[in-house]
């Protein structure tokens, strides 16, 4: 019982064993489709601790064994107790895993997992599948970052417990980078920093080298007048404001980057490629895209590089459509939207967070830029891959009342019902690399469908 499964990886065994060492790896290796969320992490592989939340407020306890800790080759942990909530899922009895590393030459290392539990190693292989590909995707954008000449930043980034925002401060710290969480609490240590989006303090980024503001109430949810409200008034002004910061600040940032979304381009644009030189579009969302992207202004004037990055409709299980809809397509409920001619441009989560990365660095990028896969799709097609990858039948179409019951017809027309075929014009131009180019490969990565 158990599983044993190694990949190789196209980085130096230092480099990989090192961003294993760091905050932000065990988040990044936890699959998405799995219910449980990294708790704690641990503060050294040598004899550290590390935990993880399960369904009912369960803990499942990672302790490391110090006997057989081996950098750079090898750590070890072992299922443990700490605290009654640990007690249940002692019931399985053993977990001991050895995670080994060797080299392959100079710029190779081959990553080898074994676990010896009363598991089956079908029920834990697509769990491996998805590790090694983070392990291979996030060292890749390190490199990318590195030869770009990026040295180790201050990042602060607002919106950073959110769906985006956790994935995106893991890969940071990862990859050697410090991050300052701008929260609206009281802060906790060094590493946070209290905000107030009506009125930020003036030494707010005093040390920042750039900013990530992803702070704004979801767009999902009925446009009733106080909806509608809530999400311009958690973008616009805020982000002026702490523009306005960043511009005027004597120790602060060089780069701004902040969130904004294709909803720029309208709802209804049909089979026109929609590249960031596309026109405004009509609609309630391009309105708030326009003026929040202007927002920015302040920084702009004052010599920042400002980049806004306009988001398609993100793939990730955790949240948004795709966990929206993982549920009834599991049930054989799932299907087309309406006529399902509409255009989908999407992007996998992963593929988000290296765009925001590259942002950062890559002073080519300035204005908007459109963070899509550059495959976008019709919806019937996104149904037939979802579906493909879920091992379902989508034969029941979703009729049109359906988003209008829940969303009202503005949210339906804007969101459920929005055509767009988006292309991502700048990103190409630089030569960005994306993880999942394919919805499928996206879905399969994010549901546990992956090939190694």
């Amino acid at each position: 019982m158990g599983i044993e499964y190694e990949s190789v990886v196209d980085h130096p065994l230092d480099e990989v064993f090192a961003w294993h060492t760091r905050p932000g790896a065990m988040p990044r290796l936890v699959p998405p489709w799995q219910p449980m969320k990294v708790v704690a992490e641990t503060t050294s592989l040598a004899d550290g601790q590390a935990v993880l939340g399960l369904p009912a407020g369960l803990r499942w306890v990672a302790q490391h064994d110090g006997a057989d800790y081996d950098p750079p080759h090898r750590f070890v942990d072992e299922l443990s107790s700490d605290g009654f909530r640990s007690w249940p899922p002692r019931i399985i009895g053993t977990w001991r895993h050895t995670h080994s590393f060797s080299a392959e030459g100079p710029d190779a290392t081959r990553v080898h997992d074994r676990v010896e539990a009363p598991v089956p190693a079908a029920a834990l292989r697509s769990t491996f599948v998805y590790r090694h590909r983070q392990l291979a995707d996030d060292l890749a954008a390190h490199r990318d970052a590195a030869e770009a000449g990026l040295q180790p930043l201050t990042i602060a980034v607002t919106g950073s417990s959110g769906l985006v925002g956790s994935a995106l401060t893991a890969l940071f710290t990862t990859g050697g980078h410090r991050v300052i969480r701008l929260v609206r609490d009281v802060a906790n240590g060094p590493d946070e920093r209290r905000w107030s989006p009506d009125d930020p303090a003036s030494d707010l980024l005093d040390g920042v080298d750039a900013v990530v503001h992803l702070a704004g109430t979801s767009i999902a949810g009925r446009f009733t007048d106080a909806h509608r409200a809530a999400i311009r008034d958690s973008r616009i002004e805020p982000t002026r404001k702490l523009a306005e910061v960043a511009a005027h600040g004597t120790d602060g940032p060089r780069t701004f980057v902040t969130a904004s979304a294709i909803g720029y381009y309208g709802y209804d644009r049909g089979d026109e490629v929609l590249d960031e030189d596309g026109s405004r579009g009509d609609g309630f969302l391009a309105d708030v895209v326009a003026e929040w992207e202007a927002a920015a202004a302040p920084a702009m004037d004052a010599g920042l590089r400002v980049v806004a990055v306009r988001t398609g409709i993100v793939q990730a299980a955790r949240g948004g459509t795709l966990k929206l809809l993982r549920p009834l397509f599991a049930a054989g409920l799932g299907g087309r939207l309406g006529s399902g001619e509409q255009w989908l441009s999407w992007i996998g989560i992963d593929d988000l967070i290296d765009v925001y990365y590259r942002a950062l660095y890559d002073d080519r990028l300035t204005g908007p830029v459109n963070a899509v896969a550059p495959n976008p799709v019709r919806n019937v097609d996104y149904t037939k891959a979802l579906a493909h990858t879920m091992h379902r039948p989508a034969l029941v179409p979703v009729p049109a009342f359906g988003p209008r019951l829940l969303l009202g017809s503005q949210g339906a027309r804007e969101l459920a019902e929005a055509d767009q075929r988006v292309s991502p014009a700048k990103l190409q131009a630089v030569g960005h690399r994306f993880r999942q180019p394919v919805i499928g490969q996206a879905l399969g990565h994010q549901l546990g469908h992956a090939q190694p």
